[in-house]
């Protein structure tokens, strides 16, 4: 088959919708997340503890620090991925969430994904690994929510096929 037939051929082949976000694009715009998050953090939660001369050293979990840095955790990752679809990191990488069932992220199932099925993801480590293997990339917390991680299509001059 020569190089004209085969362009005859992949002009009536349809393109795939979009492109599945796989593991280790995901996972470096999880890192880049992590980093926004930790400064973010250090911006302003520790110069407002100590403003208010709240203990910075307290140990355990349930801290007033701890509790706070995880409420800007999850905030970032809820409102991020509701108004804009995706987080720094994501942008970063040319990643977006999508729902797989609407037209559009809900409340529910954006707090659901965030919140609730990263707190599980983020407690089993090996949970996040199973976006390696599915067939949509999911992750748990994907598959909970019924949305899937794509990449951005940016349009281009040249066909995406060449």
């Amino acid at each position: 088959m020569d190089e004209m037939q085969t362009n005859e051929i992949r002009k009536t082949v349809p393109r795939p919708a979009f492109q599945y976000g796989g593991f280790w694009m995901r996972f470096w715009a999880y890192l880049l997340d992590l980093v926004v998050v930790a400064a973010v953090s250090g911006i302003i939660v520790k110069p407002v503890f100590r403003a208010l001369d709240f203990q910075l050293s307290a140990s355990g979990i349930f801290t007033p620090i701890n509790i706070a840095s995880a409420l800007i955790f999850y905030l970032y990752f809820v409102l991020m991925t509701k108004f804009f679809g995706q987080t720094l990191g994501k942008m970063v990488f040319g990643l977006k969430v999508i729902p797989l069932n609407d037209e559009k992220l809900s409340w529910s199932a954006v707090i659901f994904r965030e919140w609730i099925g990263r707190y599980i993801s983020a407690t089993i480590w090996i949970l996040y690994v199973i976006a390696a293997f599915t067939p949509k990339k999911q992750a748990l917390h994907d598959m909970f929510a019924d949305t899937a991680v794509i990449h951005e299509r940016r349009e281009t001059a040249e066909p995406a096929y060449s």
